[in-house]
């Protein structure tokens, strides 16, 4: 009788199914597999999309005829870097290069000094006005260049300025600086006010709490700031072919007209020497990557 119950309840038991391992919560944040793959592959996709043009570009640079852009299949077997050798020997691509680099680097510095002081002033001082000064400024960004070439081209000659390198970078100095101000502005309204109050009981004059304080924890924004002038500066057309008479003293911009012709368009050269003109660009952004986002983000936090 023992043994017949015993056998009974040992069958229970083995019936009896396993307890599921218990499932683990999904943690506040967690994406789940699905949802995962989803947002890869839409990230995927947008760096194609943005790196397309630019594979183009260096695709129709090795073909070696002019109107290769429209038989682009063709390239294929007759791919060469004879372009490349031609704009760096038979064009004044070297003195484009340099004036682009002096013009450039010229608004880069004197631009954000100019807007880094002035978005100081107006974030630590107040001076009868200082917000309508920086409204004035936000104003001076709504008028197009086709309406400032020629009031500019006045003073410039006036001046004796044009074609020269410095009446160039005042012109874009003139459009930079405004827009590298509010920036600016912004990011010292994030820096405690404590510290220059720390700076002037350690006998630091406003200047040199500024320089030796403030510059170096507002990296990011000058950053910022300066990869703003150093582009505009890089890439404007307008003002540089009206200011700059020279061939010699063409930036890459204006440069590039030079293989546009009235009845013919070399876009082949045209497109290695874009590729060419993109090395400066990629070199200065990985020089300021680490600082562009934060000095982008930061601006926005105070004001």
């Amino acid at each position: 009788m023992s043994t017949t119950t015993l056998d009974t309840s040992t069958a229970v038991t083995d019936q009896t199914p396993a307890a599921a391992p218990p499932r683990r919560a999904r943690r506040r944040g967690e994406r789940g597999l699905a949802a995962s793959f989803t947002s890869h592959g839409i990230l995927i996709v947008a760096s194609l999309i943005a790196l397309f043009p630019v594979a183009w570009l260096v695709f129709l640079s090795l073909g070696p005829d002019k109107d290769d852009y429209l038989h682009p299949g063709r390239i294929f077997g007759r791919m060469t870097f004879d372009n490349y050798v031609f704009v760096l020997r038979e064009t004044k691509f070297f003195d484009w290069l340099m004036s682009t680099l002096i013009v450039s680097l010229g608004t880069t510095a004197i631009g954000v000094l100019i807007a880094a002081t002035t978005g100081y002033a107006v974030s630590r001082m107040r001076f009868p006005g200082y917000k309508k000064f920086m409204w004035v400024l936000l104003v001076t960004q709504m008028f197009p260049t086709a309406v400032l070439i020629v009031p500019m081209y006045e003073i410039m000659s006036e001046l004796q300025l044009i074609d020269s390198y410095f009446g160039l970078i005042l012109v874009y100095c003139s459009t930079a600086v405004p827009y590298s101000a509010w920036l600016l502005k912004g990011y010292f309204d994030t820096i405690p006010f404590e510290i220059d109050e720390a700076g002037r009981v350690d006998g630091l004059t406003p200047f040199g709490t500024f320089a030796r304080l403030i510059l170096p924890l507002a990296k990011p924004g000058l950053a910022v700031a300066a990869f703003y002038n150093f582009i505009t500066a890089f890439g404007e057309v307008a003002f540089a072919s009206q200011f700059m008479l020279d061939d010699t003293k063409y930036t890459f911009a204006v440069g590039l007209q030079s293989f546009i012709s009235e009845h013919d368009a070399q876009r082949n050269l045209m497109a290695a020497t874009a590729v060419l003109i993109a090395v400066p660009v990629s070199a200065f952004f990985y020089l300021v990557q680490k600082n562009l986002v934060t000095g982008l983000t930061a601006g926005g936090t105070k004001g």
